[in-house]
Formats: structure tokens, sequence, C-alpha cells
């Protein structure tokens, strides 16, 4: 006879983001801690006063002189005729059934227009932002914003042009030129001005913005020079009783020769990084201030190579051994011009001068040479950073090189869909040819060689060896730190894999790596998380002790031992400090949100989470982690309300028509939830789980043809997670069981037995077969 089983119910819940993201702050925290740039202490800094750029420039000649044409020194400028690049002539620009007009009105410059309520008017220019291959222009609006217009000069071809020319953004879209993501206060300024504090009051949704000087000028990068000046003036008998009389007065000695003191003083402005306190004085540690971020999907192609979304180039030149071997931004570029130090092949050829023979057999001399770039002389091809550096385009026309320095590897390509350098000249051939030709010109041992790139092409892929592999690359010391904290960032929310390897890395040397090791384990058992990242409390750093207490903060109070009780409450109240210092940012009222959600106060969470919508009504995180809240809260009709307004809005959120397939489902409207749940797994196609939940309606729907299919689909696809794939079997099992295909669950319950081997569930549907084999 038929021994009943048990059909699994649909998987109800979404994903909380516990930890969420660290989104754009500004200020620093009172008594915030940084670490010295020496000892890898922390030392409370005392207060430093900026000067007039003047005060720096009359001593300063030479320096001065090669600033003053800078692309520094034009970062940001007042409208004037001197600093305006753009024609300014009565010409017109159509973009979307628009046609804007530029034209002078008496010693003004302005634009005609959509404004934020969709009708055309005049707005004037009040600054320039930049200089070449593009100007962008700043237009104050209401409420102390500077609001960056979409239309920008081409300096080059001397017209206008739009820098998203494919992107509908009506009046009223947060991306339109008067949207709260086109605002320069919050996005842009700081690294185009001296001294910047963004004093944004979220009472009166406004800005009362400020900064020292209006371009980056020497205090930018040598730090405030009060003291510099007074050590300048004092007598030698005097300066030993004056401050930071080590560096003359200076945050950072000029000509350090400190690699991470050099490099860091570049990083916060070109980089993706989040803000954690008040961009700090040149020579802090980065990770007191900022949180670079990791190469995610979307931003780094899975080899690391920089991509289409802007990512500037520090996160590139981090994966580069020249970053590894100390090599510094100034290495390369003059400091105060910001120009190359020699022109094109010279300035490799100033470290790589020859070869060695070894790492290139048969070939000899000089790096510029055919017999190592096997290109003609004077070419394209014989360009070092035409193999080295592959550039792309940013901002509709500005042409940026990738500083990861890497050895071409066309090989890759196929295996991990990154592009590769030979094939962006050879547009017609394939990376398998190129990838010939490397191994005819420099043998085959480049590419056996593993890259990293191989292992996150697998994670990205969803294959269920990811996991193992990006422990390997965890655990590899030679690996550069951000790459190794993108492996952690790849395991975050797993409680199993690598276990071992990531609670070392949390005494890594590297903050990228402490940080990213904090993140990832915040799916350890309350107890075992609070042994490992009680410590990192009180690390140095502000970015790991962040990381330790969003992993933290789910585990209530009273559970911590009363030593780390203080530590956590003081992380608790940094957190949240930080947060409230960009509350013009929904990523930031996200975080509060699930600060308070996690620490026990539902009431502030709804709060914040409703702020963030307020801010921006298609911010999907908060939106999602909203609907969840109110679902676990039994308010299941208010949670569908959430996610049908937010779909209202933006139909093709392939998140949100999951979650809320899910909660009607457990609201008992099949028909409804299976609407839902189809739209979810055409846009999340990729994601077993969703393949999985959708053939559980099916089934209850009594579709069974379709509930098969979507089960195989989703075992397919597979998933990381060995739990999920566990499900996946066991309901095929279970489905071709009560379809009576003994045939078919014998074998899913099999591969079942593969995976889970102690699984109850496959007790239960061994006995069922066995039971039904004795029949």
């Amino acid at each position: 006879m038929l021994k009943r089983l048990l059909v699994p119910a649909l998987a109800i819940g979404l994903a909380v983001l516990v930890g969420g993201l660290v989104w754009h702050v500004q200020r620093s925290l009172p008594d915030a801690q940084t670490e010295n740039a020496t000892s890898g202490k922390s030392t409370l800094t005392e207060p430093v006063a900026y000067v007039g750029n003047d005060t720096c420039l009359s001593c300063h000649a030479e320096q001065a002189k090669q600033w003053s044409s800078s692309h520094h020194a034009q970062a940001m400028a007042l409208a004037t005729p001197a600093s305006v690049r753009g024609a300014f002539d009565g010409r017109q620009f159509k973009h979307s059934g628009v046609t804007s007009r530029f034209f002078k009105r008496e010693d003004g410059f302005f634009v005609t227009t959509d404004g934020p309520n969709g009708n055309l008017a005049d707005f004037e220019i009040k600054y320039t932002f930049g200089v070449e291959p593009l100007q962008q222009y700043l237009i104050e609006m209401p409420g102390g914003r500077l609001q960056a217009l979409q239309i920008a000069w081409d300096d080059q071809k001397k017209q206008w042009y739009h820098l998203r020319p494919n992107e509908k953004t009506p009046p009223g879209d947060v991306l339109h030129w008067t949207g709260r993501y086109q605002t320069a206060n919050t996005m842009c300024i700081v690294c185009h001005t001296t001294g910047y504090e963004r004093r944004y009051d979220a009472a009166t949704d406004s800005f009362d913005s400020k900064w020292k000087e209006v371009n980056v000028s020497c205090q930018a990068c040598h730090g405030p020079g009060e003291a510099h000046v007074n050590w300048a003036k004092a007598t030698e008998a005097e300066r030993p009783k004056l401050n930071r009389t080590d560096a003359m007065g200076l945050t950072v000695r000029p000509g350090t020769r400190d690699p991470r003191v050099a490099q860091e003083i570049c990083t916060p402005c070109h980089s993706r990084r989040s803000e954690l306190s008040v961009t700090g004085e040149p020579g802090q540690p980065l990770m007191d201030h900022f949180l670079p971020t990791v190469l995610r999907e979307g931003l780094y192609h899975a080899d690391g190579q920089q991509s289409a979304e802007e990512v500037f180039v520090d996160g590139s030149f981090r994966q580069s051994k020249m970053f590894k071997m100390g090599v510094t931004c100034t290495n390369c570029h003059n400091p105060h011009t910001g120009k190359l130090r020699q022109p094109g092949n010279a300035l490799c050829l100033q470290c790589h001068a020859s070869q060695h023979n070894a790492a290139f057999p048969g070939a000899a001399g000089s790096y510029d040479s055919t017999s190592h770039h096997f290109h003609a002389a004077g070419s394209p091809g014989a360009q070092c950073v035409s193999c080295h550096m592959p550039s792309r385009l940013y901002m509709g026309i500005q042409r940026r090189p990738d500083h990861s320095l890497r050895v071409p590897r066309p090989d890759l390509t196929p295996k991990t869909g990154s592009p590769n350098a030979c094939n962006n000249c050879h547009t017609k051939e394939t990376p398998e040819w190129a990838a010939r030709r490397v191994v005819q010109w420099y043998g085959p041992k480049r590419q056996q060689d593993m890259h990293y790139g191989e292992v996150f092409a697998s994670y990205r892929a969803g294959k269920a060896t990811a996991p193992g592999a990006l422990v390997g690359v965890i655990a590899d010391s030679a690996a550069s730190p951000i790459v190794r904290a993108t492996a952690l960032d790849a395991l975050r929310g797993d409680g199993v894999t690598g276990l071992p390897i990531r609670i070392a890395a949390l005494s890594d040397t590297s903050a990228d790596v402490r940080a990213a090791a904090a993140d990832s384990l915040s799916a350890l058992a309350p107890g075992r998380r609070i042994e490992v990242l009680g410590s990192r409390l009180s690390d140095p750093l502000r970015a790991v002790r962040m990381a330790a207490v969003r992993s933290l903060s789910t585990i209530p109070r009273q559970q911590f031992d009363a030593e780390l009780r203080g530590p956590f409450d003081h992380a608790v109240t940094e957190y949240m400090s930080v947060q409230r210092l960009s509350l013009d940012m929904p990523g930031a009222r996200l975080n509060l949100a699930v600060m308070h959600q996690n620490t026990g106060q539902p009431e502030l969470a709804e709060q914040q989470y409703l702020e963030a919508l307020k801010l921006d009504p298609d911010f999907s995180p908060a939106r999602l982690n909203l609907a969840q809240m109110l679902a676990e809260q039994g308010r299941t009709h208010d949670a569908q309300a959430v996610l049908r307004d937010g779909l209202s809005r933006v139909p093709a959120v392939g998140e949100m028509q999951y979650a809320l397939g899910l909660l009607l489902a457990q609201d008992g409207q099949t028909k409804e939830s299976l609407v839902a749940l189809q739209q979810a797994a055409k846009l999340l196609a990729r994601r077993a789980r969703v393949h999985y939940n959708l053939g559980l309606a099916y089934q209850k729907a009594g579709q069974t043809k379709a509930a098969e299919q979507s089960l195989l689909v989703a075992a397919r696809a597979g998933e990381m997670d060995a739990t999920a794939d566990a499900d996946v079997l066991y309901a095929l099992a279970a489905f071709y069981f009560h379809e009576q295909q003994f045939k078919n669950a014998r074998v899913w319950a099999d591969r079942l037995g593969q995976v889970q081997p102690a699984d109850q569930r496959l007790l239960r549907l061994e006995r069922a077969l066995g039971a039904r084999n004795k029949d």
C-alpha cells in the first residue's frame, strides 16, 4: 500500500538584510579614535585648522606652479568666463523629448531645461565641476542643494551630450538631475573640494554645506596647514614644543616613503567606498574612515577587471603586484600636476628596463621590444598599457585604464566571461585564438596557473563546488587583501564552509580581510559567534568594529559576558551615530532600521524603513525588509501592501515578486501566488530556490506537469547551499512518489542520500519506497 508522504510546504520567508549596507556618511564622531600611521595603535588626534591656500602657495612656488593648471585645481569652481568650458551661446540639446538651451544673461550662465515639476524653466549655473575631457555643472536649488546637471560638455568634440543617454529619468525620479541621487552635496563635492562639511539637517531636509577651499588644494593631501605654518615660523628651539614636529606640523611628512600612507592619501577619492566618518586627515588609516567595496558582481568582472559601473581605479590597483610591492600612485603620477611622470612606455621602463629570461623563455633584451610584445614597433600593441592596462569608457567619453596591471590571460575569457586585452584590439578573433598566440609566444605555463577569477566565476554561476574553492582563496596568503575579502564576502551567511580559515582571518594583518571575515560569520550559532567576534568589537579600526557589531547585533545583549557588554554597547552606539550622520540617504535609514530590528526595537525599525522609502520609494532593500518584519509580526496584509506598492512602481524587481508570491501562498491565495512566483522565476532565472517554490505552488494548485518542470529546473540550477539542494531533491522524490512514478522517486531519493545521508525525510522516504516494494 502507499504510505502518505508530506509534500514540502512553500519556503516562506524573506532574507532580512541583517548588517545592511554601510552607506555614505560624512562627519566624524566625537572622540573618534584613529590608528597611528606608523605604530598601528589607536590614538586621539588633536584638532587642527586649515589656512588659506594662498598661504601654502606663497612659500611653495614650484609646487604652486605645477598645481595651478592641474585637474585638482580645477575640480570645482564658481562659474565664470575663466572656468566655464561649455558653449553658452544659445545652443540647444535634445534628450527624451526635452529641448534644453544654454545661454548667458548679464554675467551669468544659464540653462533652460525641465525642472523638478517637469516644466521648462531657466536655471543659473553656480559651479563648474571638472574640466576635461568633460565638464559638468552644478545648479543651486532650494534647501541648499547643489544639483548636478546630467547634460555635460564634451571638451574634446566641443559639444553637449547626456551622461545617461539610454535611460529615461523623468522629473520626480531620484536619478533626474533634480533628484536625490544627483545631489552633489551628498555624492560628489567631498572629493572636489578641501575641508568639506556636508551639514545636512534631517528635520528640514536641507543642506548648509561648507568647504575650506573650492577645489582639491594643498591641504586636501597634506592635511590642515595651521600647525605647519606655526612650525615654519618657529625657531629651531621652539619647534620641539609644537604638535606634529615629526612631519613639520603636517599630518603626513612630505615625500613620505611609507607606501601605505602614500597610497591612502589618494584612495578615498579614487575608489568605490562607503564613508564611515568624516573624510579623514591624510595619514590616518583608511579603514577608520572608509570601507572600500570588494570585487562584487556588477562592479567588477569575475577576474577583477573593472566593469561598466564606476569603480574608479583603486580597487583594481590593490589587486596588482605593483601594490603588493609597495608601488604607489606617485611613482607614476606627479602629485602636483597629476600627469604621468614619463610619456608612453618610458613610464614603465623606469622600473621594467629589461626582461627576466626565466619568466619569458626565449626572449631577451628590453621589455620595449618585439621579443617581448610581438607587435610592430610603434603600433598600439607595442604600448605597455594596451596589454597590461586595457581601458573602458566611463561617463560616455572618458577612457580609463584598468589599474590591476595584469598579464593578459585570454584563456580566462571562456571560463569567466571576463574580457581580455587581446580581443579588445583583435575584435574579429576569438579568445581561443588569442590564447593560442600567448602559448606560442610565452609557453603554456601562464595558462596553467589557477586564477581567482575562475573561482569567482564559479561562485557567480551558483556551482556547488564554489564554496570550497572560495576557502582556498581566503587561505592564499599570496592573494591581495581585496581578493581574499571578496571571497569572504561571498560566504556571508554561510555558517558551515571553511570556518577555521574564516575565523583565523579575523586576526589577519589586513583590516579589509578582518572586516570581511567579521561580516561573513553572521550565521554562526550565537554562543560561537560571541566567542570568535567579541574581541573584534575593540578592533583598532572602525570598519572592523562595525562589521563585528553587525554580525553580533541579532544576539540579545544578556547573552554577552559582562566584560563584552561594554564594548558591544559602545559599538552599537558608534554604528548608530555614524548612520545618523547620513540621514539624507535611504541606505543610512536602512542600516538604522536593521540595527533597531536586530536589537529588539521594531517600532523604531519600522519608522526608519518608512523614512528610507520616503527618501526613495524604489529603494527595494528597505521595502523587502519592512515586508519581512511585518510578516513576522503577523501583519501579513500590511506586508503584502508594502510589496504591492513597490511593484506598482517597478514591476520588474524579482525579489519583490518572489517575496509577494511567498506571502500570498502563506495566506492561502494560491492563484495570486502563482502569478507572482511565475514573474519571479522569469526575473530570477538562475535562482534554484525560486523555481523550487514555484514548483511547490504548482503542485498545490494541482498543476502536476508544471510542478515537475519547475522542480527539475530547480535541480538543474542547483544551489551552493547543500541544505537547499536537499530540499529540491526531496521535493522531486516526493513528487514522483505521489505520482506513483516509483523508479523516478528512487533516482531522486538516491541523489538525496548522496547529499544528506542522515536527512530524516530520506529515512521516511526510504520506508515508504520499501513498503511499496513489499506491496
